[in-house]
This record gives C-alpha cells, structure tokens and sequence, in this order.
C-alpha cells in the first residue's frame, strides 16, 4: 500500500554532519549539566544533614545552590540560551515579577499578623 515505504529503514540520516555535531554537543552538555545539578542536590543534602556549614548560613546557601540550580535549568533544559525564546523569557520575568512581591507580601503578613 502506500505506507509500505514507512517500515523501511532509512538509507541516510537527513541531517548534515554538522547538525549531528551540534546535536552531540548539546546532549553532552544536558549530562554534563544534569551531574552538576545532582552534585548540587547532593551537597546541599550533606551540607545539612551532617552540619558542615554553620547554622544561621544554612539557609542562604541552600538559596544560593536553589538559584543556581534554577539556572542551569532555564539555560539548558528550557533551551533560554537558544534563540527565538522571546516570549519564555516575557513570560518567565512577568512570572518572577508577580511571584516575588507576593511571597514578600505574605512573609510580612505572617510575620507581623500572628494568629
């Protein structure tokens, strides 16, 4: 029929050898990125649980580690480092710019109003 074609191997890939390259390179580098992000997920988890960072810093590195974290998530797994990402990226900021003020705003509301 006319769908015999499609159980047929293909003969050559349709991508140049440069498209294969980059496809190499980006796939290497999501590994690369996602052992980090484990290392960091891992660190955090140690750092903690067996005390080796003082107490009152335990929560800004945990942040610190969290941002970074986030980051290499944008950049990497949500491709935020390719072009054409305009409106992610218009969306992602005007995200930040209602998220913030509200968790501020609740912060204070909770710290001041106690119940």
């Amino acid at each position: 029929m006319a769908d015999d074609h499609l159980s047929k191997p293909f003969d050559k890939s349709a991508m140049t050898e440069a498209e294969k390259r980059e496809m190499k390179t980006e796939i290497r580098n999501q590994i690369v990125v996602f052992v980090l992000m484990l290392f960091l997920t891992v660190l955090a988890f140690a750092a903690v649980g067996a005390d080796i960072i003082p107490t009152n810093f335990a929560v800004p590195f945990i942040l610190i580690l969290a941002v970074v974290q986030l980051l290499l998530q944008l950049l990497f797994f949500m491709h935020m480092k390719d072009k054409d990402h305009t409106w992610a990226t218009v969306f992602i900021i005007t995200g930040i710019f209602v998220t913030v003020p509200t968790i501020v705003s609740l912060m204070l509301l909770i710290g001041i109003v106690k119940y």
